[in-house]
C-alpha cells in the first residue's frame, strides 16, 4: 500500500493576513511560490502514481511548482472539486478577530459559518466531511499501486485527515497545518496513522 501525501498550497496574501479563504481564487505570493517549488526534491523521492488538486489556482500552481505536473509531467494531475476549501459563507475574507468582534468567542470548528451570497452559501463541517469521504473513497484503490498526492487547503485537508483516522469531521481541529508543507498518512498494523505532519521544505 502507498501513502497519502497531503500538500497545503503555498502562502497567499490572504493566508498571510489570516483571512478565511474558501472559494475566492487568490494567487500565491512570491514566498508561497518559492516554498512550493522547494517541495519538489522531497516529492521526487516518492513513488507517486496519481495527483489530485483543488480547482483553486493556488493549489494548481503549487502542484506545478512542486513538479507534480508541468515541466516534469511525471504524473497525471486531475482537479477534484471535492478538494475545494471549506466554504466560509459570510465569513469569506474575514479574519478570526474580525468575526469575533461580531460573535465574541466564535470558534469555527464549534460554531460554523453564516450564509453569504450565491457564490459563498457556506458549509457545515459535516458537509466538508462528506466531501472528504468521497475523496478518500476515490483514492483508496489507487493506493494499492503507490502513493497518491492531494494538493489542497488547510481546513479541508485537516477534515480529510480526521476522516482518514476514522474521527468525526470536527476532529480536524486537532491538526494544525501551515502553508507550503507536506504531510503523509499511512497505516501501521493495518490501522490508519499519521506518518509525517506539517513538514516544511528543506532549507
Amino acid at each position: 500500500m502507498g501513502d497519502l501525501i497531503l500538500l497545503r498550497h503555498g502562502q497567499t496574501e490572504w493566508s498571510k493576513a489570516g483571512k478565511h479563504t474558501g472559494r475566492t481564487d487568490v494567487l500565491l505570493t512570491t514566498v508561497g511560490a518559492a516554498s512550493a517549488a522547494s517541495l519538489a526534491p522531497m516529492l521526487a523521492k516518492r513513488q507517486i502514481v496519481a495527483v489530485f488538486t483543488s480547482p483553486a489556482s493556488r493549489a494548481v500552481w503549487t502542484a506545478e511548482l512542486a513538479d507534480l505536473e508541468g515541466a516534469g509531467g511525471r504524473y497525471p494531475v486531475k482537479q477534484d472539486p471535492d478538494l475545494w476549501e471549506w466554504d466560509y459563507g459570510g465569513y469569506e475574507g474575514m479574519t478570526t478577530r474580525q468575526i469575533q468582534e461580531q460573535r465574541p468567542g466564535w470558534y469555527l470548528w464549534r460554531d460554523g459559518v453564516i450564509s453569504g451570497d450565491a457564490e459563498h452559501p457556506g458549509e457545515t463541517v459535516s458537509q466538508v466531511g462528506a466531501r472528504a469521504d468521497r475523496v478518500l473513497a476515490r483514492v483508496a484503490p489507487l493506493l494499492r499501486d503507490g502513493d497518491v498526492a492531494l494538493v489542497a487547503h488547510g481546513h479541508v485537508l485537516r477534515v480529510l485527515t480526521a476522516r482518514y483516522l476514522e474521527l468525526p469531521p470536527d476532529g480536524g481541529r486537532l491538526f494544525r497545518l501551515d502553508t507550503g508543507t507536506v504531510s503523509s498518512l499511512g497505516t501501521e498494523h493495518g490501522e490508519p496513522v499519521i506518518l509525517t505532519w506539517n513538514v516544511p521544505p528543506s532549507p
